[in-house]
């Protein structure tokens, strides 16, 4: 579908001759029983005791001094936490409300209702940084999900709650997100421009906003304005995808970012009588597939960028997905439906994970043999997907302005005895630090974190023009191999002329086996070069081999003591986003003296 097509008057014309909209089953309706009777009575029991015991908490307190520490420590976790609490409060509320319809949770809704509409800011302090002015919101990712929140919680429940809350809700939302949203022009994430690409916020706000216009406004003439204002942007968002459907952004912010997508594809879709169907597009379903091309053996995938090795995808939106685009390995990724309330950061997902329950399954998919992404130079290799614990490499090209940027032109990941091994260590700590100019003197972000490596003392550099070309792509039975130019990665003070990664994954030997060469020159005379690998295993260098992890899970490093020396650095507790802290061992592979040219070959092999 191209989203582009539509104009104002078109989607006028479709919204007249639409359907009532009923996107979810409530009490009395047509298959609402059969929610009841798939989700269970264990799961509505173990739901109503926390509710119960919900209604009678205080509310988590949001006071300004709270909203003001990002500004004044860069800490954001203090207020996002205490929101998100609200949050998860009011959805177990909501649903057990939804399910039983007595009318036992209804005081408790509405005094956390009322305290979400009386909050000064829905943004977060990371995005607004300061407190907003009532005639000015920001308009980000927590407030266009607050306002889809609370019009489903509407559409749920609506006609158990009081006049008085159902009008302060319909005038808060369209105050903060969605007349802004119509009527402003300032929001970086609308559309991308020569000097900015939009990302996965594009999708979770317009998601949040026009999903909430979709439930609430009756003006068709306005809601006709508002979709039409929304798929433009989304036309942009998906503009971010390579062609085989891959993000820069990683895995996460797949589910994140396109989850949301295929949230709104829902409400359009049932909005307008199936007639606005944002999933039907042949570009869609090679999207949908991109968690399960980046898998990389069960339960792990390819922490490039601010992802993580093991993401938790929404198992109402891989049912969805697989039911809707007939790819069933989508339900086939081990995501378990414990109708669980507590982890989310928008109602969207426990709604639909109640809705759209994930049928029982075994654990079955872990990948093929190969996946590449040519437009980003993505590739996976599996040594045999059916044996999770058989070999496994991950390794990218790119540039260093991908969205969520790390300066991480040819990190590879490798994975053994499904532990990972080698680590593209993914998401640091999300501090003002860490979105800001000092982004790239955390290690997390900076190609000190990476198996990439090290010129003259030089690491790589962020900006699109500091990239990776590719040399050459196969793949065969017996091997795959990438090979990337790397010198422009650098800057032009490290003095490198030619860089070479080459990459072979050899399935020939028992066990497979990855060799890496770094091929390099200088441009003017002599300088010292190392390559890096990092792990969060223990290590132990020997004069031929370096062993990282152990029988359990790790490699063998062969190296040529001839032609390179072998240290390390340790960096112990390095922090993480919504993760413990990891502790990080670069293995430094120095090619010996100064040279004019040389190269470092490892050959990385199973324990």
């Amino acid at each position: 579908m191209e989203l582009r097509r539509w104009n104002v008057r078109h989607v006028r014309q479709v919204l007249e001759t639409a359907p009532h909209f009923v996107p979810f089953a409530r009490g009395g309706d047509v298959g609402f029983g059969a929610i009841r009777t798939q989700v269970g009575q264990g799961a509505i029991a173990d739901l109503l005791d926390r509710a119960r015991a919900d209604a009678i908490a205080p509310i988590p307190a949001l006071p300004a001094s709270l909203y003001l520490e990002f500004s004044r420590t860069g800490r954001r976790e203090g207020y996002e936490d205490a929101q998100r609490e609200r949050r998860n409060i009011l959805y177990r509320l909501t649903l057990a409300e939804w399910l039983e319809g007595q009318g036992e949770f209804v005081d408790a809704i509405e005094n956390l209702a009322f305290a979400r509409l009386e909050e000064t800011n829905w943004a977060w302090p990371a995005h607004a940084r300061m407190l907003d002015l009532p005639d000015h919101p920001t308009v980000d990712l927590a407030a266009a999900m607050t306002a889809l929140d609370l019009a489903e919680m509407d559409y749920l429940i609506g006609d158990a709650l009081s006049v008085s809350l159902r009008t302060r809700l319909r005038s808060e939302i369209d105050r903060r997100t969605i007349a802004p949203f119509l009527e402003r022009n300032d929001h970086w994430w609308l559309h991308s421009t020569p000097d900015k690409q939009v990302n996965n916020w594009t999708a979770v706000c317009v998601a949040g906003v026009v999903g909430a216009a979709c439930y609430l406004e009756t003006d068709l003439d306005r809601l006709a304005s508002i979709i039409t204002r929304g798929l433009y942007s989304l036309a942009d968002y998906l503009e971010t995808f390579d062609s085989q459907g891959g993000s820069s952004e990683g895995p996460d912010y797949w589910s994140y970012g396109f989850g949301n997508y295929v949230v709104l594809a829902h409400l359009l879709a049932t909005r307008t009588g199936g007639q606005i169907d944002l999933l039907d597009d042949p570009q869609i379903r090679e999207i949908a597939q991109f968690p399960v091309r980046t898998v990389l053996t069960q339960g792990l995938w390819a922490s490039f960028s601010d992802s993580d090795s093991n993401p938790s995808f929404h198992p109402g939106l891989l049912t969805h997905l697989a039911e809707r685009l007939e790819l069933p390995a989508l339900a086939e990724l081990g995501m378990k439906n414990d109708f669980a309330v507590d982890v989310f950061n928008q109602f969207a997902w426990p709604l639909r994970q109640f809705a759209w329950p994930l049928p029982e399954r075994n654990v079955a998919f872990g990948g093929t043999a190969h996946d590449w992404f040519s437009d980003m130079a993505w590739m996976l290799s599996r040594l045999d997907p059916s044996d999770p614990k058989s070999l496994r490499l991950a390794i990218k090209g790119g540039h260093n302005d991908e969205m969520h940027n790390q300066n991480d032109v040819g990190s590879l990941i490798v994975v053994s005895k499904g532990k990972v091994v080698l680590t593209d260590p993914g998401r640091g700590r999300y501090s003002k630090a860490y979105f800001g100019p000092e982004r790239y003197s955390n290690i997390m972000a900076s190609s000190r974190g990476h198996s990439v490596p090290m010129v003259n003392g030089y690491e790589q550099t962020e900006g699109a023009a500091h990239a990776a070309s590719m040399v050459t792509h196969s793949h065969g039975a017996d091997a795959d191999r990438l090979t990337l130019a790397m010198a422009a990665a650098y800057p032009a003070a490290a003095g490198i002329k030619v860089l070479e990664r080459d990459v072979v994954f050899d399935r020939s030997v028992p066990g497979g086996r990855v060799a890496l060469s770094d091929s390099f020159s200088f441009a003017d005379g002599s300088g010292t070069f190392q390559s890096v690998l990092v792990t969060p295993l223990a290590v132990e260098a020997g004069p031929e081999t370096v062993r990282i992890g152990d029988a359990g899970g790790g490699v063998s490093v062969r190296f040529d003591p001839r032609a390179v020396s072998v240290s390390t650095e340790r960096h112990a507790g390095v922090e993480k986003q919504y993760a413990p802290s990891v502790d990080l061992t670069r293995v430094l592979f120095t090619a010996v003296g100064r040279v004019a040219s040389g190269r470092v070959d490892l050959e990385i092999s199973p324990l």
